[in-house]
């Protein structure tokens, strides 16, 4: 995937993004950057929510299963009006209801997560609820490539298809890096879309950081009456900075402070 500009909104999220590192120190910077685009589609235009009652009953459940890319998550919260911008400033400090990953007391957040492998088996809990009491509303769930090592994932794949549960959306972050380097290295995934197939999904693919694609591709839910839907995403892990983009070293760093902070201002500034 070749470097492309990022639109005025998109730089927007990842400025306060950082600004949040700054303050913290530390954080989970490239899984952020990944999912930005998926995030904003999904708050922008998809997902029916009302912020000033989170626990409204007709909203659509999105839950980001890959809780160590909170951070975007936590400024798109913050933009719609779930908490005030404000609190972003208290990310991973002391008291703060920020942290790390994300928690459910978060206004907005349906459930804590960041233990992979767990958010797609409570998605599919919720949207076989739905489906029951003759509800609406739909399921967005959001897990990692490198989350999909997880065998969780896979159990859960094949108990939304047995259910036929065409209200359930998987997004994945296909950004083909994961903590400690390449996901192809470390257990490939390949034939990914293939293997969803085979687990009774309706998959599509898309460029995850192609706004335009990622809503033609949403807008036309369900992809197949009676089956659950897959968007494999594909990201780069970083996008956004050329010096965070595939490189393994940022996938959470401790060390935010200083001339690092001022390159990634700089890096996120001449981005193209």
């Amino acid at each position: 995937m070749k470097n492309k500009d990022l639109d005025k909104q998109s730089k927007y999220i990842r400025k306060v993004v950082l600004d949040m590192l700054a303050q913290a120190g530390r954080g989970h910077l490239a899984s952020a950057f990944s999912i930005t685009e998926i995030l904003l589609v999904l708050y922008n235009h998809i997902l029916k929510y009302r912020p000033n009652n989170p626990e409204w009953p007709n909203r659509d459940r999105f839950i980001l299963s890959k809780g160590q890319g909170c951070l975007s998550y936590y400024a798109i919260l913050a933009e719609k009006g779930f908490f005030p911008k404000e609190k972003l400033t208290s990310f991973c400090q002391a008291e703060t209801f920020l942290g790390g990953h994300p928690e459910h007391a978060i206004p907005g957040v349906e459930i804590s997560t960041g233990s992979l492998g767990h958010g797609l088996a409570v998605g599919i809990g919720m949207a076989l609820a739905a489906k029951r009491d003759k509800k609406h509303h739909r399921v967005f769930v959001l897990i990692g490539d490198g989350e999909s090592n997880e065998g969780s994932v896979w159990e859960a794949a094949l108990y939304a298809a047995k259910h036929r549960l065409d209200n359930l959306i998987v997004l994945v972050d296909y950004n083909k890096m994961q903590s400690w380097g390449a996901t192809k290295e470390i257990v490939d995934l390949e034939p990914f879309a293939d293997k969803w197939l085979s687990f009774g999904f309706a998959v599509r693919e898309t460029d995850g950081h192609d706004k335009r694609q990622i809503y033609s591709q949403l807008k036309r839910l369900p992809f197949k009456k009676n089956k659950p839907g897959l968007l494999i995403c594909h990201t780069v892990k970083g996008k956004g900075i050329k010096m965070t983009e595939n490189n393994p070293e940022w996938h959470h760093r401790r060390d935010l402070k200083g001339e690092i902070m001022q390159n990634l201002y700089q890096g996120l500034e001449d981005y193209r």
